[in-house]
Formats: structure tokens, C-alpha cells, sequence
């Protein structure tokens, strides 16, 4: 069997970083401890906050990170054999929104996969690249992760007075960001490659934390179009802020057990709002500070302040963050760990980190403050 390995990453975020006193003069103030809750200091968005207009598109996102990643890692796109795509905001319905990555790479023949599982979706996207690359079916494969939110986020102050808006609809403003993410991975005939991997859905029987509602099937759409808004993002923030650490425990036993590491191996642990205060606020009043997230705690790494919430693209805008910043170096042990708050799903992997180091000179996506390690 083959091994997997990541040759290097690649990102993109779109226009200007928009600040809180953007967020807050489009659709009123949110309370300093709210705030401090979020996280989020910039985001970025694809569209233009004044007007709603789309002046880049997802697969603008997708494809300008993917072809980051290529150029980084001294590939070629004709070697691409492979695309796995994350994303839970395509453009159309069909085709789906690999295949257009696919023509903006100017392959005309790829095979492609699509998967929509949000914040853990790119997890899965790489794990589904990793075998087939395994198992000697394809050669090199690029693993993308792209979201546009900020389409969703524009009805909500659309024409409106700020201090109309409210409360728990700011918040959802204030706190997503649109990115792209890629990670070019190859095919090796030896060396070590992927520990293993873990994931599943936790929520049976429970309510969703977080809803994208209309445009499908779930009602007739005639209704549909009576509606307020076409399409609106629901997020339950206290029900998410209670459950998730439920989640993320059980991910983070079931991640060490599947790939036998031990949590004091590991060297950087990558869970995008992983150092969120409230994570740890509720991990301890629930009694479940394990000793396993106490030894990992301190090697949590992730971006969120400068980004956002970017659902499929949070894990691998991290990745990338690390690499280019040097936190993460060839030889170290890296955990991904990603949670979806839509019905409680979780994915993770543990790999070798592979890449040689960052090319010196290219600039970071994002940069303007520091991510968060504890």
C-alpha cells in the first residue's frame, strides 16, 4: 500500500478584512462579553457589504486556493488526478461546484468528489483523498474546502435600521467570514503517511444547532418564495455553546483510538474554535476536562479571530496558517479535529506533517493579527 502525504497548502480570502466597527455600523453593536464569546476580530467577504453584490464567486475562492497550493508545492495542475471538494454553499444545486474548480484548473478529464458536511466536511474531503491515494488509484490529489456565507448574511441588514436587527441575528453577522482552502497531498511507494481517522454523526434524535433553510426541496416552492427570506441561516448559539464539548469529547477518544496515538504525541492540534473560552468554561462544568484534552489544550492552534467562521474552509485555512507561520514543521504530528454544530457531526485524522518548509515571501491570507495557541 502506498502512502499519503501533503505537499503543501494553499489560500485565498477575498476583498478587504471587514473589522467589528464594519459588522456593527451595518447591523448594530453587539456587548463587549458577546464579543469576546465570538472571537472574530476581521472577516472576509466575497460580496460587497453595501450593495450585496457578488463581486467573487465560491469557485473564484476554490480555485485561486487550489491553485496556491499547486504553485507552493511545484506542481503542475495537469498532474492533478484527483479533486475532493468540501463546501455546504454551492452555487447551483448542479453541477456540482468541484467541476467547475475542475475547468478553472483547465483539466478535461479529473475525477471529482463533493462532499457537504460543513465545518468537518474538509476532514472527511481528506480522508476520502488519502485512501484512494492509498490504494494507488490516483496520484495526486488536491483536498479544497471553500465557503461563500456572506450571501446569507445580507438580507439580514438589508434596508434596515441597524438597531432594528435583532440580537441573536447580529450575532450570526458578526461571526462568519468567507474563505477557500487547499491542500495538495501525493501518492509515496514509502515512508509514513496517515495514522487513521475517525468521524461520525452524533445528533440522531436531536435538534439541529444550525440551519441553512430554502432553495431545496423541504417545501413547496411556491411557499418558499412567500417567505421573508428565500434562504436563512439559523444558528441555536446556547444549544451549540452546551452540546459541543459533549462532541468534541467523544471525538477526541474516538480519534486516539482509531490511530493508537497518544494525546501526549501529538505536537499540534488543530480544532478550529478549539480555544474558544466558552470550550473550556463547559468541558469543566460538565466534568469533562479528560486528561487527554488537558495534555492537548496547550498545543491547540487555530485562526478563527481572523477569518471567522468559515465552515468548510476552517480547518484547512488553519493548516495553512500554521504552515506559513511556521508553527507546524516537517516531522511534527499533527491532529485535525473538526465539529459540525448543523447536526452534531464530527471528523478527524492524524497525520505526519510533510511538507518541506514554506517557501520565505509569500504572503499570508489573513494577516493582520495573531492566531490564537494557548
Amino acid at each position: 500500500m502506498k502512502t499519503a502525504r501533503i505537499v503543501s497548502t494553499g489560500s485565498y480570502l477575498p476583498g478587504v478584512p471587514l473589522s467589528n466597527a464594519d459588522m456593527e455600523r451595518l447591523a448594530g453593536p453587539v456587548p463587549d462579553d458577546i464579543l469576546e464569546g465570538i472571537q472574530v476580530k476581521q472577516r472576509h467577504w466575497l460580496i460587497d457589504p453595501e450593495t450585496g453584490a457578488h463581486l467573487e464567486s465560491n469557485s473564484d475562492l476554490a480555485s485561486k486556493a487550489a491553485k496556491e497550493a499547486l504553485e507552493l508545492g511545484g506542481v503542475d495542475a495537469s498532474e492533478v488526478d484527483l479533486i475532493v471538494l468540501s463546501t455546504a454553499s454551492p452555487e447551483y444545486h448542479l453541477p456540482p461546484l468541484v467541476t467547475f474548480v475542475q475547468d478553472r484548473l483547465g483539466l478535461e478529464r479529473c475525477a471529482t468528489v463533493e462532499i457537504r458536511s460543513g465545518c468537518c466536511g474538509y476532514v472527511e474531503a481528506m480522508d476520502v483523498a488519502r485512501m484512494y491515494l492509498e490504494r494507488g488509484e490516483y496520484d495526486t490529489a488536491l483536498v479544497i474546502g471553500s465557503e461563500a456565507i456572506s450571501p446569507l448574511l445580507y438580507p439580514i441588514f438589508r434596508d434596515k435600521d441597524p438597531e432594528s436587527i435583532r440580537m441573536r441575528d447580529r450575532v450570526v453577522v458578526y461571526g462568519f467570514g468567507d474563505a477557500g482552502a487547499a491542500a495538495l497531498l501525493r501518492a509515496f511507494d514509502d515512508g509514513e503517511g496517515f495514522l487513521g481517522s475517525a468521524m461520525a454523526c452524533v445528533g440522531g434524535g436531536r435538534k439541529a444547532g444550525m440551519q441553512v433553510i430554502g432553495g431545496g426541496t423541504h417545501a413547496p416552492l411556491h411557499e418558499q418564495l412567500a417567505a421573508k427570506r428565500l434562504v436563512e441561516l439559523k444558528v441555536d448559539v446556547i444549544e451549540s455553546g452546551k452540546f459541543t464539548p459533549y462532541v468534541l469529547t467523544e471525538a477526541l477518544a474516538a480519534i486516539l483510538a482509531r490511530t493508537g496515538a497518544a494525546a501526549e504525541s501529538i505536537d499540534l492540534c488543530l480544532i478550529p474554535e478549539g480555544n474558544a473560552p466558552y470550550m473550556t468554561d463547559e468541558l469543566r462544568e460538565a466534568g469533562l476536562l479528560t486528561p487527554e484534552w488537558l495534555a492537548l489544550e496547550p498545543k491547540i492552534f487555530e485562526n478563527l479571530a481572523l477569518v471567522g467562521a468559515t465552515g468548510s474552509a476552517a480547518a484547512p485555512l488553519c493548516l495553512d496558517h500554521a504552515w506559513k507561520t511556521g508553527k507546524v514543521k516537517q516531522g511534527d504530528r499533527v491532529m485535525l479535529l473538526a465539529i459540525e454544530t448543523s447536526k452534531w457531526k464530527y471528523a478527524g485524522t492524524v497525520f505526519p506533517w510533510t511538507a518541506a518548509p514554506h517557501p520565505a515571501g509569500t504572503p499570508l491570507a489573513g494577516a493582520g493579527a495573531e492566531p490564537r495557541s494557548r
